[in-house]
């Protein structure tokens, strides 16, 4: 089971493949806390630019699963709370089928 510091670790391992394709200096922004994990949302660094920040494509917000240790890089183009919502009845799927499996593995 990951905690938030091993989380961090692997999302800043994350964006430092995009530092490394020539972007600037970029920074998480900001953490939310789920059930099943955190969201982190990330950018451009404040301090590495005098005036507005630059608009970064593709830089939408990356979940990571504490349990499962899923590193999911969200798309920017639908709302948050939505794909949260996606990602918990994916996990209640997944945990339905390993509850059937269960059942069917105890049967003679």
């Amino acid at each position: 089971m990951l905690t938030e510091a091993d989380a961090r670790r692997l999302v800043l391992a994350e964006i430092a493949d995009v530092r490394d394709r020539g972007v600037c200096d970029l920074q998480i922004q900001r953490v939310e806390t789920l059930p099943f994990g955190w969201i982190f949302y990330w950018g451009v660094s404040q301090d590495a630019w005098n005036g507005p920040r630059p608009r970064l494509g593709g830089n939408g917000p990356i979940l990571v699963d504490r349990e499962t240790e899923r590193v999911i890089g969200l798309p920017t183009s639908t709302p948050v709370s939505r794909q949260i919502a996606d990602y918990e009845r994916r996990l209640r799927r997944e945990a339905h089928t390993r509850d059937l499996a269960a059942k069917q593995a105890k049967r003679p």
